[in-house]
């Protein structure tokens, strides 16, 4: 069946009321556990925070019970991918069988700051798989040597790791990574979007699965989803547009490089420009549907984040009037990806 989670949003709040948030959300029923965003830098300076995620989430898997990992950290800019091995394999030691790996392509907002140059996403991408088959040999506690066309690593053993190796998800929204994230990781991350987007990220995930031998319903789902919640509608478009105006631009951010130029962006964004982005409204009844949706869809895993700074409000008003009315009974989608036509 799947399961709702809180997200923690550290380029937004201070990690000690986001720990405060998580307990309360834990508490109220989100019982998939948490996503944690792993920034350097917020999207514009008005969110005004954007603490280490690696020392927060050592501080979360105290505080709280349930599963939780980065949505997401980069591979290769600012952590060489034996670091990220290292930080995971320690989490995943500490915590067992509660925490996973979430890694994406990047964002130039938060690689930028060490220099040098920055990619296109399709070497991005190439340098994210690489650190992938590094941070999973590492994960097996031999000694590992690689020489790849990105990453150089002499000698590298992992000394403190869980029995279990942490599973690797990796975040896309095209097909190329998808499919890629069904032979080289044990689940695919993305965010709300249209239902037929969606089922071409499965498809090609599934695909992915079955090259490499393996079956998707026994890999994991996770989706995130933005929403401006609010007890009202002026209240719910302000925080929007005022919190989180990113999520009405529609056009590719991994390329701008500071909060000032989003901010500066963010000054041309209009409430019409969120449609079909992101649910603004007062209306509870709206916000379970929309996330019945992406239940029926099949998602292991939701996460929600409300963009406003409303976050205990919102914690306990989803947890009493929008997670009791969900159906979350879940069909596994087929292993096999459908035969071409």
């Amino acid at each position: 069946m799947t399961k709702i989670g809180y997200a923690c949003m550290l380029e937004q709040f201070h990690p000690t009321d986001l720990l405060d948030w998580a307990e309360a959300a834990e508490r109220a029923g989100f019982d998939a556990g948490f996503q944690v965003s792993e920034h350097f830098h917020p999207w514009t300076p008005q969110q005004g925070q954007a603490a280490f995620a690696w020392s927060f989430m050592g501080a979360l898997g105290e505080r709280t019970s349930l599963p939780f990992g980065t949505a997401v950290t980069c591979p290769g800019f600012r952590y060489h991918p034996a670091v990220i091995a290292h930080a995971a394999a320690t989490l995943g030691a500490m915590y067992p069988g509660r925490f996973w790996l979430g890694l994406g392509a990047g964002e130039a907002l938060n690689e930028h700051v060490i220099g040098g140059e920055w990619p296109e996403v399709g070497e991005r991408s190439r340098m994210m798989f690489e650190s992938i088959e590094i941070i999973a040999k590492l994960f097996t506690g031999k000694v590992v040597k690689h020489d790849g066309d990105y990453f150089t690593l002499e000698s590298a053993r992992l000394y403190t790791r869980p029995e279990q190796p942490v599973p690797i998800y990796v975040a896309t929204a095209g097909p190329v990574n998808a499919k890629k994230a069904g032979r080289f990781a044990d689940g695919i991350i993305t965010v709300g979007a249209a239902d037929e987007k969606i089922d071409m990220l499965w498809d090609r995930f599934r695909e992915g699965a079955k090259d490499a031998g393996k079956d998707s319903a026994t890999m994991r789902t996770q989706l995130q989803i933005h929403v401006s919640w609010a007890p009202n509608q002026d209240e719910a478009e302000r925080n929007a547009l005022t919190e989180w105006p990113n999520g009405g631009m529609p056009f590719p951010k991994q390329d701008i490089r500071n909060p000032e130029d989003f901010e500066n962006i963010a000054k041309l964004v209009r409430i019409e420009h969120f449609k079909n982005r992101m649910l603004i409204s007062p209306d509870l009844e709206e916000h379970t549907a929309q996330i019945q949706r992406f239940v029926d869809m099949g998602f292991d895993e939701i996460y929600l984040h409300n963009v406003g700074r409303n976050q205990a409000a919102f914690i306990t008003t989803f947890g009493e009037n929008v997670l009791p009315n969900l159906k979350l009974g879940r069909d596994p989608r087929p292993s096999a990806a459908p035969a071409e036509t």
